[in-house]
């Protein structure tokens, strides 16, 4: 399961998360039970991460929530990038 909660398009809680791909202030590209998930804004950081449990508070001028491909559950290696 995977939840979603935005409030005021300033914080994003999430769970579900199994990995974290990278992030800068503008992107955050994770991985979820559910497939890629980017998330796009301006002065983006992550508040709390829990490994643990999947959660994540993500907090900034959230934009963006745009869904990837559900069949990609976590990042390409190396050679799997080479012959994509």
């Amino acid at each position: 399961m995977q939840d979603l909660i935005l409030e005021s398009k300033k914080k994003l809680t999430l769970s579900g998360i199994t990995e974290v791909d990278c992030f800068d202030e503008r992107d955050v590209r994770l991985f979820t039970k559910l497939g890629e998930l980017s998330i796009q804004g301006k002065g983006l950081h992550i508040n709390s991460m829990s490994i643990e449990t999947g959660d994540m508070i993500i907090e900034g001028e959230i934009n963006a929530i745009v869904y990837g491909n559900s069949e990609v559950k976590s990042p390409l290696t190396f050679l799997g990038k080479l012959f994509k």
